[in-house]
């Protein structure tokens, strides 16, 4: 059997590997194709993008026609007319020798792309003289075309592949478009479409003769599917106009779903500005404003202590330790001593309880109960381990895995932050009492305070937060539905959310209430210092404001992050009110507030920054980059000293 078995397997092998060579050779004659690529020429045929559209339907995203001049440069007769061809394209000598030297390093005898995204009427002019020019033919593309003027953080744009992803991914080609940031990014696959293929025989002249295999082998282009976002693009349109003039971000979600609804950044700009041949230079303009940061998506990246509104969780963890309870009361005297006389300030005074603990915004309440928390355990490092995981289950201090392609985790600190702090040891809860208040080691993004408001609004369960509503034809990422639960039982949630309710009846929110819309909210208001030409300097405050909205059943959780805007219910607090009237209304009634806002400026405190004026620092963040923007940046070119900002604190006698 033994002296069988091995010339049998060796027959067999033989036998297979001559079947596959009979197969490739005679058979199937795709690799012939490729092997004939001197004699055959590949054209592509670029398929639609997926339009999009907002949570209601709105059309936001569709395409235009665009045409690509492509270039074989082994074709190209010695004898062109390049002045002539340079003319009819508006180049110069020096770029067509650039670009033509660019397509011979990538390929003599493959086709790329010469001279990108020409309109209509750059076309036609082409169009009627492109039989002279041999070696040059002209390809159809679509290109985006925007329906509004705004959520370019959420779009994204479209720009060619580099060679770096063509070597990566072999659906790529020279010259071809690919989604970048936003929904653009994330939805790529499913919103660039297949592309489909013709292949044109050439004889030997090099003259096209006719499709090869009478088009065996051709691929029809299939177009990207469409998407609906969660946003309202409303709620995103107001929220942008809102935001003229300041920076910061908003993020609004609905509880409910974890579907984001508005998610604004500002200073924005128009969409329409990264279309066509202008896109590469505007957003070299864009990317190099390093003052307003117009590409910087404040509502996903930027890093805040949260202030005031993080003293939610401290009540939160410390009712689910047993360490406080509703009637426990702690003296406020505007403040309180600690650790070896240090003393927290506080605006309060008198006693306080959970409740207008919560509505009076107490340092002493919310310091005393998160040292009580930390106490509870006689290894320091393991009560901050327990602290740190009921504040992580809220979906903070991680990167949450919402579906757009930036984002940042924020900080909470846990036992091995402060191993490195102290690695001598000796730190206690007296030692990093500042945690209780949102200040410390504690950073969060605007997104992750909007999911920590809808956490508390669903009484301790909430959804990752998502910007895709529908695909057609596909189902979303189950992970978006998915409920997450906090490790606060659901019982600890009614009595803070009744003292949020009066930060709007009593406390420092009474002045932006909406009637009929029963609101519940947190301010807070955040330190900002900065080294502007080697001296540290005060700016205004950071203001900030969290709220969800109804009480009961709610519908929407906002979190509104203004730099520079003082106190939290100056600007961010009106914001909040105004964005949840007209999301749940469709309307505002609070005019007062709407006018406030919009003709808040805060162009004088950014003008700090950069050491410039004012006119200039209004410049840098026009009205006009949010609405009908050309571009955002600058029409002149100013140069500011180098900062370097510091980290930020929260000042514990303001009343947040």
């Amino acid at each position: 059997m033994r002296k069988v078995l091995l010339p049998s397997l060796i027959i067999i092998a033989a036998s297979l590997l001559v079947i596959r060579i009979f197969y490739l050779q005679i058979v199937d004659d795709s690799f012939k194709l490729k092997s004939e690529n001197n004699a055959i020429k590949k054209v592509y045929d670029y398929p639609e993008r997926g339009y999009i559209y907002d949570r209601n339907g709105k059309l936001l995203v569709a395409n235009q026609a665009s045409y690509d001049i492509m270039v074989i440069p082994r074709d190209i007769k010695e004898n062109l007319n390049v002045a002539e061809f340079c003319a009819l394209l508006n180049i110069t000598r020096d770029d067509y020798e650039k670009r033509i030297a660019k397509a011979r390093v990538y390929s003599p005898r493959l086709p790329s792309v010469f001279l990108s995204q020409l309109n209509k009427a750059e076309f036609a002019a082409f169009q009627e003289k492109i039989r002279k020019y041999e070696g040059f033919y002209f390809q159809k593309r679509s290109l985006r075309d925007y329906e509004v003027d705004y959520g370019a953080n959420i779009f994204g744009f479209i720009t060619q592949v580099n060679e770096n992803l063509i070597a990566k991914n072999p659906y790529y080609n020279s010259g071809d478009l690919i989604g970048k940031q936003g929904v653009e990014e994330s939805y790529e696959d499913i919103l660039r479409g297949i592309k489909g293929v013709k292949y044109i025989q050439k004889d030997k002249y090099n003259r096209e003769i006719g499709a090869y295999k009478e088009g065996k082998y051709d691929t029809i282009a299939v177009a990207g599917e469409d998407i609906n976002l969660s946003i309202d693009a409303e709620l995103q349109k107001y929220g942008e106009e809102l935001m003229i003039n300041k920076r910061g971000g908003i993020v609004a979600i609905e509880p409910k779903s974890g579907e984001i609804l508005a998610l604004v950044t500002a200073p924005s700009y128009d969409p329409g500005i990264l279309v066509g041949r202008q896109r590469s230079k505007n957003y070299t303009l864009l990317y190099h404003d390093s003052i307003a940061k117009p590409l910087y998506d404040r509502g996903l990246l930027a890093e805040y202590p949260p202030g005031s509104p993080f003293k939610i969780l401290t009540g939160l963890v410390a009712l689910q330790e047993g360490v406080i309870n509703e009637q426990t009361t702690f003296m406020c005297h505007h403040g309180f001593s600690y650790g070896g006389g240090r003393f927290m300030k506080c605006h309060g005074f008198g006693p306080h309880q959970l409740h207008n603990g919560i509505y009076n915004s107490c340092n002493t309440y919310f310091g005393q109960a998160y040292m009580l928390t930390i106490n509870k355990y006689s290894d320091p490092g393991k009560a901050v381990d327990v602290w740190s995981g009921h504040v992580k289950s809220f979906g903070l201090g991680q990167f949450m895995g919402y579906d757009l392609p930036t984002g940042k985790k924020g900080n909470i600190p846990t036992s091995k932050t402060y191993k490195k702090i102290y690695p001598n040891g000796g730190w206690r809860s007296s030692t990093i009492v500042s945690n209780a208040i949102g200040q410390g080691e504690v950073l969060m993004t605007p997104i992750q305070l909007a999911n920590m408001m809808a956490t508390v609004a669903n009484q301790g369960y909430y959804y990752t937060p998502h910007i895709i509503k529908k695909i057609e034809g596909k189902k979303i990422d189950p992970k978006f539905t998915e409920k997450h639960t906090t490790t606060i039982d659901q019982k600890y949630f009614p009595p803070v959310i009744s003292g949020l309710f009066d930060v709007y009846n009593k406390g420092t929110a009474y002045a932006l209430r909406v009637n009929g819309i029963d609101i519940c909210g947190k301010t807070g208001t955040a330190e900002n210092y900065a080294k502007i030409n080697g001296k540290r300097e005060k700016l205004k405050d950071h203001s900030i404001f969290v709220a969800f909205a109804p009480k009961d059943n709610p519908k929407i959780a906002i979190a509104v992050m203004i730099e520079n805007g003082g106190f939290g219910a100056t600007v961010a607090g009106p914001i909040a009110s105004l964005m949840i009237e007209k999301y749940l209304r469709k309307k505002i009634t609070r005019t007062d507030l709407e006018v406030r806002v919009l003709n808040k400026s805060l162009a004088s405190e950014y003008a700090k920054l950069g050491g410039m004026n004012e006119a200039s620092a209004i410049e840098s963040t026009p009205k006009d980059s949010v609405l009908k923007a050309k571009i955002v940046v600058p029409k002149t070119t100013v140069t500011a000293p180098k900062t370097e900002v510091k980290k930020t604190t929260i000042d514990t006698t303001k009343k947040n």
